[in-house]
């Protein structure tokens, strides 16, 4: 039996989803985005060592944009995007949030 939800028109969330609990199927976004920089950018605070890099955490580009996850291989992530394309990513730099289906449905195809 299919159930649904009734539409409320409340504004639906979104929710951070930990790399062990995602699965093949479900729409994603990417919501951060880390990346390792040199710590001798950091040149005028000497308590970081020269070799040891500094986590930096950005917003990603493309937050909102939905994901259909096809696979799976932990840290890697293969994903298809709304226009067709696939990438690979890696849960080690990105911080993934689950979509509501019925937002990443209606997104996923407005942007086809």
């Amino acid at each position: 039996m299919k159930t649904t939800r009734p539409n409320t028109g409340l504004p639906q969330l979104s929710a951070v989803v930990a790399p062990e609990d995602l699965n093949c199927g479900d729409f994603v976004a990417a919501l951060n985005v880390i990346y390792q920089l040199p710590s001798f950018m950091w040149g005028c605070d000497s308590s970081i060592p020269p070799d040891e890099p500094v986590l930096v955490q950005f917003r990603a580009p493309n937050a909102g944009m939905p994901l259909k996850i096809k696979a799976i291989c932990l840290p890697f992530v293969f994903v298809k995007m709304p226009n067709g394309t696939t990438q690979t990513m890696d849960v080690r730099q990105t911080q993934f949030v689950r979509l509501q289906t019925e937002y990443a449905e209606h997104v996923w195809n407005e942007l086809k």
